[in-house]
């Protein structure tokens, strides 16, 4: 089992010593000192490069041909190879686990213990191994509660619970860094497990970062070096100072198919040879290194009804998923980007995505949102508060006066921009005609009946894409440009997930030394 611990970097410590010792740096454009309290007092950090945050490697960003590259076997013709560019990021070296899930589900038990329907929203779906006819009643006992599958994938879990850790993870990294930099303290665990009172502990004790960003009034209690103006007095810090990490959140499409594939060019030289079938060299699913030769590269169906082979000289070792770890990972150091569990993505599902996403960072779902923010009264001055929910998060909507501006909530909501097959051009930007996206997606899906009120497909905002192949697939799915989806809230026993974080700043793998 490895494990990763977070550490407070020297780049870390070396902001948290800018107020005392940081060179009176010069804008170059007022000529004015940075970090002078005689001159203004403006604190600028300067040579910040972003840590690897815990779990992760790095992926730098680069072009690949995106899309199909075997036979469109089903006839979907849903993956049209087209050539992109996407950003560096970074990516869990494995899939969530069931005891990363599990750590999740303690924290919320010990937070919101008093509100059990805020828990069983956390908490996965054991009943996805219940088969027809087939005896999995061990699996849907013990696969994710008992010790001997602690580093096996979760599943079980929606599109939205998988959203909802990346959150609470972002949260809790954050609160660590602030906690470990000495800026914050612990917060005091045994009075959130007493508090009776849900509302309040998500208020006032249930750190957030976008809370703690966005109110002024939530204050976590100062730790022993918290951050200071250059006139000694104490403030939060902010993105500014490079502590908190970026959000963790679901990898889009692109970035999972560019990390699956790991096509990295040779040295000095700026192309690759042909795209390949897995996320490893060759088209063939076994080890042809000699001191590897003949092992699985993946965990998958090998044929009919056989999923590890036989007694004795067993193939891929395992019935149902694998511990995280298994196999050999990818050029980029990820394991399993094909086989054992497929992975939600963050794409809204649609068959011509490929022709209508922008040719850099492509991606379709955007929902363009919007806190909530109350106005409050703190000694005498009006200020904005923002609006919480029952886990202490800032509620973001897509547009706060969606009923005075239809218009503006539409073009807010881009998740079916382009929407539909629009070779013929009979249902181009229909979408702009509808204040309601759901509708909008109706009338193009399915415009000859839209007086009956019936969708023919059931695509819909809430489709959402998964790939990579499973333990319960066959080899086409493991080509990691092959594309699937279902509904967000849907849970099965061959869907997990692994979390992504946008890289800020330079791009290349240099740049980070």
């Amino acid at each position: 089992m490895k494990k990763t611990i977070v550490k407070v970097s020297a780049a870390f410590l070396s902001v948290l010593m800018m107020v005392g010792c940081a060179s009176k740096e010069k804008s170059n454009t007022t000529g004015w000192n940075y970090n002078d309290k005689t001159q203004g007092g403006f604190q600028v950090v300067n040579n910040y490069h972003q840590q690897t945050p815990p779990g992760m490697k790095f992926v730098e960003g680069g072009t690949f041909t995106m899309g199909r590259v075997s036979e469109d076997i089903l006839g979907d013709w849903n993956n049209i190879p087209r050539r992109v560019t996407v950003s560096s990021f970074y990516m869990d070296e494995v899939e969530i686990s069931n005891v990363n899930w599990r750590e999740y589900v303690h924290w919320m038990r010990m937070v919101f213990g008093g509100t059990p329907e805020l828990v069983e929203r956390a908490l996965p779906d054991t009943l996805v191994w219940r088969e027809e006819l087939a005896y999995n009643d061990p699996y849907l006992q013990y696969y994710f509660s008992h010790v001997a599958y602690n580093e096996y994938p979760v599943v079980g879990v929606s599109w939205e619970q998988a959203m909802d850790y990346s959150l609470w993870r972002t949260d809790r990294v954050n609160e660590l860094m602030l906690v470990q930099a000495g800026i914050i303290n612990f917060p005091e665990f045994q009075t959130l497990k007493d508090n009776p009172d849900v509302l309040d502990i998500a208020q006032n004790q249930v750190f957030s970062t976008d809370k703690y960003q966005m109110n002024s009034e939530y204050q976590p209690a100062a730790g022993k070096h918290p951050m200071k103006t250059e006139y000694g007095e104490e403030r939060k810090t902010n993105m500014s100072d490079g502590i908190m990490f970026p959000k963790f959140r679901l990898p889009t499409e692109a970035e999972w198919e560019y990390a699956a594939y790991a096509l990295i060019t040779e040295e000095d030289e700026e192309n690759t040879g042909n795209k390949q079938m897995y996320p490893w060299a060759g088209s063939q699913l076994r080890n042809a290194n000699k001191k590897y030769r003949g092992q699985m590269y993946a965990n998958f169906v090998r044929g009919r009804g056989d999923m590890m082979g036989m007694s004795g000289n067993l193939n891929d070792k395992a019935l149902i998923t694998a511990p995280v770890y298994s196999y050999f990972p990818n050029d980029f150091g990820l394991y399993n980007m094909a086989g054992n569990v497929n992975e939600w993505v963050y794409d809204v599902y649609r068959p011509l995505s490929t022709e209508d996403v922008q040719e850099y960072n492509p991606f379709r779902g955007n929902e363009y949102k919007s806190p909530i923010f109350t106005e409050s009264t703190v000694e005498g001055n009006n200020v904005r508060v923002p609006q919480i929910d029952s886990l202490g998060r800032v509620i973001y909507v897509i547009d706060a006066d969606r009923e005075t501006d239809p218009a503006a909530y539409a073009k807010l909501d881009v998740r079916n921009y382009k929407d539909g097959d629009n070779r013929s051009g009979l249902h181009k930007d229909k979408w702009k005609e509808n204040s309601d996206p759901d509708v909008a997606t109706k009338l193009l899906y399915d415009a000859d009946t839209e007086a009956d009120g019936i969708l023919t497909s059931k695509i819909s905002n809430t489709s959402r894409v998964y790939k990579g192949g499973s333990w319960k697939d066959r080899p086409y799915w493991l080509n990691p440009s092959t594309r699937r989806w279902i509904d967000q809230k849907d849970r099965r026993n061959d869907i997990g997930f692994r979390c992504a974080m946008s890289k800020v700043g330079p791009e290349a793998t240099e740049d980070l030394k």
